[in-house]
């Protein structure tokens, strides 16, 4: 059966970037797996996206999707040790982040983002307090229900527990990325939302 649903823990997230596109954007997704949300991008209208990922079979699985589309573009590198070529208008990093050394992962991250540029990062930690328990109580009540009426897509590309918890990633990112504003979120994901030479204002 035709996967129908592209709904998961991730993907409910990925408006949080789409609405930052532009354009003119260029942008960069860390961690692209098969290429959702580099398609979803570039259908919202961004000029040129660069999917990266460790995974060669998730590379060539995206470039295979793209089905063509030049503005597209898929490399099998890692992200940390890659050549900084560029930098990018919009730098996207989903489930990706508790993969890497925290804190080398945010300050590549940064590096990647031009000035003015937006970076959003959605990603996993450890639950270690109460609003992180009170927050995995809520989403284990809402999980189910919203699966029942959207379906869930297992997503191909691996998976992995984080050893950072959600206090030491808000820690890490407010050291690196002055102004950025850390969020915990639903489905066991916090946010991260930062622009380049702009402080975010708080919520």
């Amino acid at each position: 059966m035709a996967q129908t649903s592209t709904w998961n823990h991730n993907t409910h997230f990925h408006p949080l970037a789409l609405r930052a596109v532009t354009p003119r954007t260029r942008a960069i997704d860390v961690g692209c797996g098969e290429g959702l949300l580099t398609r979803q991008l570039r259908a919202a209208g961004a000029a040129r996206v660069l999917g990266i990922d460790l995974e060669p079979t998730m590379a060539a699985q995206a470039r295979t999707l793209a089905d063509g589309d030049a503005s597209l573009e898929y490399r099998a590198e890692n992200f940390l040790t890659m050549p900084l070529a560029e930098r990018f208008d919009l730098v996207t990093c989903f489930a990706t982040l508790h993969h890497v050394e925290l804190a080398a992962g945010l300050t590549r991250l940064r590096e990647l983002t031009a000035p003015g540029g937006r970076l959003v990062v959605v990603g996993l930690a450890r639950t270690a307090g109460p609003l992180d328990v009170a927050l995995s109580l809520a989403s284990v009540a809402v999980d189910p229900v919203v699966k029942a009426v959207r379906g869930y897509w297992e997503h191909p590309a691996p998976v992995a527990d984080p050893d950072h918890s959600y206090a030491d990633v808000a820690a890490a990112a407010a050291r690196t990325l002055p102004g950025v504003r850390f969020r915990r979120r639903l489905y066991y994901r916090y946010s991260l939302e930062w622009t380049n030479g702009t402080p975010l204002s708080g919520e």
